[in-house]
This record gives structure tokens, C-alpha cells and sequence, in this order.
């Protein structure tokens, strides 16, 4: 437990490490403001690392004994007490961001915008794991169904870190540190409670960070054609009439 302990608490500053300066103390190419086309390819390494890290724990676990066998060994024969308590930290760190609002401490984008992200970061979640879930079809340690890889909870939870970290990183760093922590520690005890491997868990965490990722990326782009479609619909109408005899729908274009 000890050496999930370490792997799982690396997950942030690893990122850390590997993130730009410019992320925290300005924002880049993920927020709305920038409208650059320029991809961020570096912000892919850690959850491409962490879910090329699930996914080969995952498919060797049958024949070698890396972590998802020690690990899990070590939970299926102690058998420790359980706590759920990952069903609600999951959460934590998205709820996080609109209590902070409330609190007073503005983050980087306004109630819309930061609402619309989350919940595009939670359809990518949700529909990935999902689709992963019922295709990979991998046993749960407690053999209660055949859902495992990936963990949800994880991915849920760190989708939250990463919105966290993103609405935060240029108030400070210790905010998104704070719900990283919280993202490892729901991984942690969905292992303790020996409802995944740690494949299921490493692959969860790259996923949600990702899917948060993504729609930090996509939005501007989504709110740039809302944004058009606005300005064009006050430039057009569609109304209908009737003159007593003839009925039917008038069309005009302002230019």
C-alpha cells in the first residue's frame, strides 16, 4: 500500500513538474481568451502516461505480477475494514470551484462558461469510462461484476482536480495541490476498498484529467459559434402572418 501511496500521490507533481511556467502565472493556450489554434501537445504526457500505465498493468496482470497483483493481493487477503467515503470525494474537487465562488475567490471563468466546461469535461468522462467499461469487461477484485477498468470514481474525481486546477492556477497553486490530493486519495480507497486494481485507477485519473483537457480546448471554439449564432439571429426574423385570405411565414435578413 505503501508504494500506491507514492505512485498516486506523484500523479500532481509530476504534472507540476511537467507544466509550463507560464501555467501559473498566466493563462494559456486552454483558456477561453486565447483563441490560438496552437495545440498544447505537451499538456497530453501525464494522462497519456497514466492511462498507457493502466492499460499495460491491466493486460499483463493475467501472466505478471505488477502492481494491480501485490496491491490487490495484499487488500483480498487482509480484508480491511471498508470506508465509502470515495463516493462523496469523488466530488470534492468540482464542487470545490463553485464554493470558492461563493466564498468570494474568483477563478478564471465567469458561472456560464466554467458550468458549460464541467459539464462537457463530465459527458467526455462519463462516455469514455462507460464505453471502456463494457468493452474491456474486466473483472473486479471483489468479484461483484465484470466493470473494473477504469475506475470511475477515479476519473470523475480527477476530472474535478484538473477543472480545479484550471479555474485556479492563477489565483494559486494550492487550490488545484489541495484537489489532486483529494483525486488520489478517492483512487487510493477505491483500491482499498477493493473495488479496483490499480490499473483501473491509473487509467481513470490520465482519462479524467484528459477529458477536462479537452473541453478547456473545445469550448472557446463552441462559444465563438454560440457567439455567432446570436449575432445572426438578431439580424434575421422569422414571423408569421395572416391577411384575412392567405396565410404564411415572412422571412427578412438585416445587412
Amino acid at each position: 500500500m505503501v508504494s500506491l501511496l507514492i505512485l498516486c500521490s506523484s500523479i500532481f507533481s509530476s504534472y507540476a513538474a511537467n507544466a509550463d511556467n507560464d501555467d501559473i502565472i498566466k493563462i494559456e493556450a486552454d483558456s477561453i481568451s486565447d483563441k490560438s489554434s496552437k495545440f498544447p501537445y505537451k499538456q497530453l504526457i501525464i494522462p497519456a502516461t497514466l492511462m498507457a500505465y493502466g492499460a499495460v498493468e491491466t493486460t499483463l496482470a493475467p501472466n505478471k505480477k505488477l502492481l494491480n497483483y501485490a496491491i490487490g493481493h495484499e487488500v483480498i487477503t487482509h480484508q480491511p475494514e471498508k470506508f465509502q467515503i470515495d463516493d462523496i470525494t469523488q466530488y470534492v474537487p468540482a464542487a470545490s470551484v463553485y464554493a470558492l465562488n461563493l466564498a468570494g475567490i474568483k477563478g478564471k471563468n465567469n458561472f456560464k462558461d466554467r458550468t458549460i466546461i464541467l459539464g462537457l469535461s463530465a459527458l467526455f468522462t462519463a462516455a469514455s469510462v462507460n464505453s471502456i467499461k463494457y468493452t474491456a469487461k474486466v473483472e473486479r477484485p471483489d468479484k461483484s461484476a465484470n466493470n473494473s477498468f477504469p475506475s470511475g470514481h477515479t476519473a470523475v474525481a480527477f476530472m474535478g482536480a484538473e477543472f480545479l486546477w484550471q479555474e485556479y492556477k492563477d489565483v494559486s497553486i494550492w487550490y488545484g495541490i489541495a484537489g489532486y490530493t483529494i483525486a488520489a486519495g478517492t483512487g487510493i480507497f477505491r483500491i482499498y476498498n477493493n473495488k479496483h486494481w490499480v490499473g483501473d485507477v491509473a487509467f481513470g485519473a490520465g482519462l479524467g484529467i484528459l477529458s477536462t483537457k479537452v473541453a478547456y480546448w473545445i469550448y472557446p471554439y463552441i462559444e465563438q459559434k454560440i457567439s455567432k449564432n446570436n449575432r445572426d439571429k438578431k439580424n434575421m426574423s422569422l414571423l408569421p402572418f395572416y391577411n384575412g385570405q392567405q396565410g404564411g411565414l415572412s422571412f427578412s435578413i438585416q445587412i
